[in-house]
C-alpha cells in the first residue's frame, strides 16, 4: 500500500532524504524511527502530499503522490505532530466539518462512530479550546480515521496522552493495522517493539535497517546471550563459565549473575548448568537476553536524540 522508491528531498543545499526505498503492506504496522533531524517528518509529509520529493517516487494506495495527489489524500488519515483543530467548535462539530470538507454521507453518524471509536463520545459537545492535550491529540486521531482510509500515517500518536491513553491508542492501533497500512513515528522505542511488525530505522537522510524488531536484534546483536543467576552469592561465577568451551564476553550483571555470549553455532547450556551445579552454585534462572529496541537504535545511528524535530 506504500511504495517508496529512491526518495530524495532537498532544502536548498542540504539534502534531508538520501535516495531512501522501503514498502508496507496492507494488513502490516509499520514503526518509522530515527535520531531527531533523520528525516522522518519529512517523509510522512511527502506520503499525505504536504510537499513534493525532489527526485523519486512514492505510491500511496496505488496512487503517485505527486501526479495524482487529490487520489492519495482521499486514501490517507494524517495526524501530524501538532494537530490543526479549530478551539471554539465542539468535537462533534468539529468531525462533521471534517466530513462534510470530504463529501462523507451521513456526516453526522460517521461523527459519532469515530468519536466512539477513540473514546470521546462522552465529550461529544464540548468546546475543543477547553480540552487536554491528551483529549485533543484524541480529536486529531479521529480526523484521521474519520474517512476509514486505507492508509493511515501517524507522527507521534501517543504524545501527550496518560499511560491509560496510550495503552488505549495502542491496541487501537493493533485493531485498524489487521486490515490497513500503518506507518507511524514515535520516540518511545519500546512501543515500537510492541505493536511494530517491521521496523525503519533512518538516519542522516538514509535509511539503515529494516527488518522485524527480532531480526534486529540478532542482526545487530551477531550472538545470542544468556543470563545466568544462582542463588546467594555469584563470586567466582564469571570464571566458572568463562572455563565452558563455547562461550565468551562473560561479564558481571549483579551480585547473583552473569550474562555470558554463545560463540557462532554453538549452544553449551547445557554444559554451563553443569559445571555451574559441579561449582557448588544453586542455579535458579538461565534465560536468553534480547537486545532492546532502544539498544539497536543507538548501535546502529551512533546518536543520542537532541530535541529538535526532522
Amino acid at each position: 500500500m506504500i511504495q517508496v522508491n529512491g526518495l530524495i528531498k532537498d532544502y536548498g543545499a542540504r539534502r534531508a532524504l538520501d535516495n531512501i526505498t522501503f514498502d508496507a503492506k496492507q494488513g502490516e504496522i509499520v514503526g518509522f524511527l530515527g535520531p531527531n533531524g533523520a528525516g522522518k517528518t519529512t517523509t510522512m509529509r511527502i506520503l499525505t502530499g504536504y510537499m513534493p520529493p525532489t527526485d523519486g517516487q512514492a505510491i500511496v494506495a496505488g496512487y503517485d503522490v505527486v501526479e495524482e495527489s487529490l487520489e492519495v489524500r482521499k486514501r490517507v488519515g494524517y495526524l501530524p505532530e501538532t494537530v490543526p483543530l479549530y478551539n471554539d467548535m465542539t468535537a462533534l462539530d468539529y468531525l462533521k466539518f471534517m466530513a462534510e470538507l470530504r463529501s462523507l454521507p451521513n456526516a453526522e453518524d460517521r461523527a459519532w462512530e469515530t468519536l466512539e471509536l477513540v473514546d470521546l463520545d462522552e465529550r461529544a459537545n464540548s468546546y475543543i479550546g477547553n480540552f487536554s492535550k491528551g483529549m485533543r491529540q484524541r480529536v486529531g486521531l479521529a480526523q484521521a480515521l474519520l474517512h476509514r482510509p486505507e492508509v493511515i500515517i501517524l507522527d507521534e500518536p501517543t504524545i501527550g496522552l496518560d499511560p491509560a491513553q496510550v495503552v488505549e491508542v495502542r491496541n487501537l492501533i493493533r485493531e485498524i493495522g489487521k486490515d490497513r497500512t500503518v506507518l507511524f513515528s514515535t520516540h518511545i522505542l519500546s512501543e515500537a517493539q510492541q505493536i511494530c511488525d517491521r521496523v525503519l530505522i533512518i538516519n542522516k537522510g538514509k535509511l539503515v535497517a529494516e527488518d522485524t524488531p527480532e531480526n534486529l536484534q540478532s542482526r545487530v546483536l551477531g550472538a545470542e546471550r544468556i543470563l545466568l543467576r544462582v542463588r546467594g552469592d555469584a563470586d567466582g561465577l564469571e570464571k566458572v563459565v568463562k572455563e565452558v568451551r563455547g562461550t565468551r564476553k562473560v561479564t558481571f550483571k549483579d551480585e547473583t549473575a552473569v550474562e555470558f555470549e554463545l560463540s557462532a553455532g554453538q549452544d553449551v547450556r547445557p554444559q554451563v548448568a553443569k559445571s555451574v551445579v559441579e561449582a557448588g552454585y544453586e542455579l535458579i534462572e538461565m534465560r536468553p537476553v534480547g537486545m532492546s529496541l532502544e539498544e539497536i537504535f543507538l548501535e546502529l545511528t551512533d546518536e543520542k536524540p537532541t530535541g529538535k524535530r526532522s
